[in-house]
């Protein structure tokens, strides 16, 4: 007997798309059906998938609102296959470097894919600090993850993302898009028959420490000393006991027994009167960090007819991060209109107005001033109440507490003085016409415009370590981008083929300039202003402008709804490139095959096959200003600096060839739906610099020159195993691998790519990979024996290949459940193959500060013997069995340069988010006058599973603006997310 009852509809086609809706619909059974969905595609053109021979995997509102994060791209991780979201560990803005497929560019900033925003590209650009991750004792400043283009979305303003992965889906795009792009298309509002909706979401959310280093607090500072009796001791300064031994970071002293020592005392801010009792403070790491928080308010206005759309939004966010005295504040606005002004002509607009605002933002990497370098250095006997006074009696503004070095600042002085802040205004908008000529013929014109305006102010006190007489900079950044496109477009239909052509132009231009004004030294302390300068404060200009004009068309054929081919070509000519070399034209060419119509397969097994394949060529240009040589600005005033880079007037631009092929099955009524995907791109004529000989005059050059080659496969599927009234669970799950392979480098050419610290270097060579990290390594004898030599390490004559920095595989898995009025979902994803070098662990290791540290120091005399050997001058080895103490052993075996004793494996599994939600039935609410109330609780980073020792196996080095893979230097904590949502709509 046929009834009305709730159904719970599921749109799903080939696993690309799921999206999950109540319906009211008369059914004789249980069923879940499969339907066409159409995703956008390139220059913003709405396409079936079915017709695509490339991959379009679309990702739904939900991702974004219902786990929110402060970076709304880092939702995505673990839940699309072959995409990764890489942060530095550097803060709460948690600049992403999105890349998909692999490292195509031996540059790690061309590596990212391209954001398009309701059709127009975004800038995306980061600037840095321009300062190393690795800076201690340089003198210099520190690198700050101030956020990028990413940030200024607003996650409850998304609609949709669609992840076009290889060339053949960007093709269109031109260069930036070589790398895939992501289509994000927002709100534009929907209601019926024109009623007017109001929608109200609000989130809070807590943040803690998710995972710590394991520090010992079984001995405190000191480096094995003895008194005149011949015990170990501890003295802060001269004393009755000995000489002092409170001057060092290393933490080799005297084991906490209940003894009593001279000790530092914060009332006196020196030496104690008397002796103290010798005792660890094991929260003097963790009790500094504190519980974060995140408010979210957003709310909106829609309502659409059959002529106007319109949508409005206003969203403000509060986040007080872990780190005392920093976090950030964001305000959004967006927009959307559009008219059918007549039959013909329709008219659309999207505005969105941003500002980020920050009075200070944690500064990362290895130097005195982030409070990375603290924890590292702070002692198991150091209370951290001790610093919390700041300044010294008398002294402040002039003379920090820091009372066991001065190259250690003071963690509250790097939490209040020591501010790095930022005023970031964003608008991003675009106007859109689109005539109807007839039904076959179009003509749609945009102009969108990406406007950054930015102010930093960075603020060094008087009696900084890098600083004595303190520090104040200002940097102003404009970033505008424009881009117009044209596009005409025809379709026809003549029995069961169909056709259309699209063609049309385009102009980016890009304009960017940054001035920064530097204080080195100020006259009075604590007055932060460029008129307080010592001297007069530094100017240094950087423009980078960049043009890039575009012809391209589109045609596509479809033969009877089974059969669809596609070709595109465009031409670019950039202003970056050499006029005899500006102009390049790129094609690529793909199909798809509806198997399952073609041979009639269809049944309730069998719902859907497609066979599709893609080949495309991209062109890429390069950075501006790498033609000719440039001065730049010296921190002399009216002198400048010559260039260290001989840059080439002839430079061409970089190939990229893809190819990819795929099969997309819908099985048991669409209940289960698999997607296989292989794919091969190929990357030429990259543009690198390599080294030149110091006696030039410069220390690199650029040249076209290299060959890589990418390899991989992607699997994803979603599956319904179970369906009822009262309870549905939806299952998803991707896998992905991929093979870098180097297949040329130029002659010359000495492999090395890029360095961190100048201990991890990224070296490419021909078999090998890239993302190979080279450094030195245990001398070992033939049966894989360490090798030593007075007791100590052996050390190699060379550097060697120390691992990889990219996992060999990435996978995801995702759970839905709905019981009744409750849905339940978490998901979990890891990788699998990849290291990472810890500097952290590195200087944790040297100073005795882990547990791994432990062993040997109960030995007598805290002597020690490493499990090796030593070579015998005839060539022969023998058991090693020369003592050293412990605090010169372990300084050695873990010493900075040992790159293998400091990479540690970044596999992991994380349950990377969870959520719970209770949704009123509209009985219960209707009352109220609503339309939707629902409650829920979410987590994000609940629990993980890894070896890696330091915070997060997901490690990156945040180098000036450059997140590179493969080293943590100076990592921040990772947060475990924990909030609560209310959503109302009315």
């Amino acid at each position: 007997m046929r009834k009305e009852k709730q159904k719970l509809l599921v749109l799903s086609l080939l696993g690309l798309v799921s999206v999950n809706l109540a319906a009211q619909q008369k059914v004789k059974k249980d069923t879940v059906k499969g339907i066409d969905e159409v995703v956008v595609t390139a220059l913003g053109i709405k396409r079936h998938d079915k017709a695509l021979g490339y991959v379009a995997e679309k990702v739904g509102s939900a991702t974004f609102e219902e786990t929110q994060n402060n970076n709304w791209a880092q939702s995505m991780e673990g839940k699309v296959a072959g995409l990764k979201v890489q942060t530095a560990g550097a803060g709460p803005l948690g600049t992403a470097r999105i890349t998909l497929r692999g490292e195509k560019s031996i540059m790690m900033d061309h590596n990212y894919a391209l954001i398009v925003v309701d059709g127009v590209p975004m800038g995306n650009s980061t600037t840095g600090t321009d300062t190393p991750a690795y800076g201690a004792g340089s003198g210099g400043d520190v690198p700050i993850d101030m956020g990028n283009g990413l940030n200024s979305i607003n996650p409850d303003d998304i609609e949709s993302v669609t992840v076009l992965k290889g060339a053949s889906a960007a093709a269109l795009y031109g260069s930036r898009a070589a790398n895939g792009a992501l289509m994000i298309t927002t709100k534009s509002g929907k209601s019926k028959n024109g009623k007017l909706n109001v929608i109200f979401n609000s989130y809070s959310s807590f943040d803690t420490v998710l995972k710590w280093p394991d520090w010992q607090y079984e001995y405190g500072q000191g480096t094995l000393a003895k008194n005149k009796a011949g015990e170990f001791y501890y003295s802060y300064g001269l004393s009755a006991d000995g000489v002092s031994t409170g001057g060092t970071s290393s933490a080799f002293g005297p084991k906490f027994a209940g003894q009593y020592y001279f000790q530092y005392d914060p009332t006196q801010q020196g030496q104690s009167l008397a002796r103290q009792l010798w005792r660890p403070y094991e929260d003097n790491i963790k009790g500094f960090w504190r519980t974060g928080s995140t408010y979210s308010n957003s709310i909106s206005v829609e309502s659409s007819n059959e002529k106007t759309s319109f949508r409005t939004s206003l969203t403000y966010l509060n986040n007080e991060w872990m780190m005392p005295n920093t976090g950030f504040d964001r305000f959004n606005f967006a927009l959307s209109f559009a008219h059918q002004l007549t039959k013909k002509l329709k008219i659309s607009t999207k505005f969105s107005y941003n500002t980020t605002t920050s009075d200070n933002l944690p500064a990362t990497g290895y130097n005195n001033q982030s409070i990375s370098y603290f924890m590292i250095f702070q002692n198991p006997n150091v209370d951290l109440e001790w610093y919390k006074p700041v300044w010294k009696y008398g002294q402040e503004q002039v003379d920090q507490i820091h009372p066991f070095s001065s190259y250690i600042d003071n963690p509250y002085l790097i939490a209040y003085e020591m501010l790095n802040g930022v005023k970031k205004k964003t608008i991003t908008g675009n106007i859109t016409a689109d005539y109807q000529f007839n039904n076959n013929f179009s003509l749609m014109l945009r102009s969108g415009v990406e406007i950054l305006n930015e102010t930093r102010t960075t603020r060094r006190p008087w009696s900084s370590a890098n600083y004595l007489k303190g520090y104040y900079r200002e940097q102003f950044i404009k970033n505008h981008e424009y881009n117009n496109d044209l596009l005409f477009s025809y379709k026809i239909d003549l029995n069961k083929f169909s056709f259309s052509a699209s063609a049309g132009g385009s102009m980016r231009y890009n304009e960017y300039v940054m001035n920064d004004y530097q204080a080195i030294g100020l006259k009075t302390a604590g007055e932060y202003s460029l008129t307080n300068a010592l001297s007069i404060p530094v100017k240094y200009p950087v423009p980078r402008d960049k043009q890039v004009e575009s012809v391209y068309g589109l045609f596509t054929a479809g033969y009877d709804n089974k059969v669809f081919v596609d070709i595109t070509g465009r031409n670019d000519w950039s202003s970056t490139l050499p006029k005899a070399n500006r102009s390049f034209f790129y094609p690529s060419v793909s199909t798809s095959f509806i198997l399952s119509d073609i041979f009639n397969l269809k049944s309730d097994q069998l719902n859907f096959w497609k066979l599709r394949g893609s080949w495309a060529k991209v062109g890429i240009d390069s950075d501006p200003y790498l033609l000719d040589n440039y001065y730049t600005a010296s921190n002399i005033t009216g002198s400048v600096i010559s260039p260290t880079t001989f840059n080439n007037p002839t430079l061409k631009p970089e190939k990229n060839t893809n190819i990819e092929a795929g099969m997309d099955f819908s099985l048991f009524k669409s209940r289960l739906n698999f997607n296989f995907t292989a794919y091969q791109n190929v990357s030429e004529n990259q543009i690198i610099p390599v080294s030149l000989p110091f006696e030039s005059g410069f220390s690199k050059r650029v040249i076209n020159a290299g060959k890589i080659r990418n390899r991989g496969l992607e699997l994803s599927v979603d599956a319904y195993p179970v369906k009822s009234k009262n309870f549905s669970w939806k299952i998803g799950g991707n896998w992905s691998t991929n093979e870098n392979r180097v297949m040329s480098v130029p002659d010359g050419f000495d492999g090395i790519v890029s360095n961190v610290g100048g201990v991890v270097f990224y070296k490419m060579e021909v078999g090998g990979s890239l993302g190979d990290m080279y450094g030195y390594k245990l001398l070992r004898s033939p049966d894989g024996k360490v090798v030593y030599r007075d007791g100590l390490t052996e050390i190699p004559a060379g550097i060697e290949k120390v691992g990889n920095a990219f996992p060999k595989w990435r996978a995801g898995l995702q759970n839905d459940f709905k019981i009744k009025n409750f849905t339940i979902s978490f998901s979990f994803d890891g990788q699998y193959g990849g290291i990472a070098y810890s500097q952290s662990h590195h200087k944790m290791s040297e100073q005795g500060k882990l547990k791994s540290t432990l062993p040997g120091r109960d030995n007598p005399g805290g002597m020690i013997i490493g499990d090796g050997v030593v070579q015998n001058p005839d060539g022969s080895y023998s058991t090693n069995t020369k003592a050293v103490t412990v605090s010169s052993y372990y300084a050695d075996y873990y010493r900075r340069a040992n790159v293998e004793t400091n990479s540690f494996s970044t596999d992991f599994i994380k349950l990377r988010d969870a959520r719970i939600s209770y949704s009123f039935s509209k009985e219960t609410i209707q009352s109220l006058g609503l339309e939707d109330l629902t409650l829920a609780v979410f987590g994000k980073n609940l629990w993980m599973w890894t070896k890696f020792p330091m915070f997060d196996p997901e490690v990156a080095t945040l180098d000036n603006a450059t997140i590179t893979p493969g080293v943590e230097m100076g990592q921040l904590p990772t947060a475990r997310t924990v909030g609560f949502q209310l959503n109302l709509k009315f």
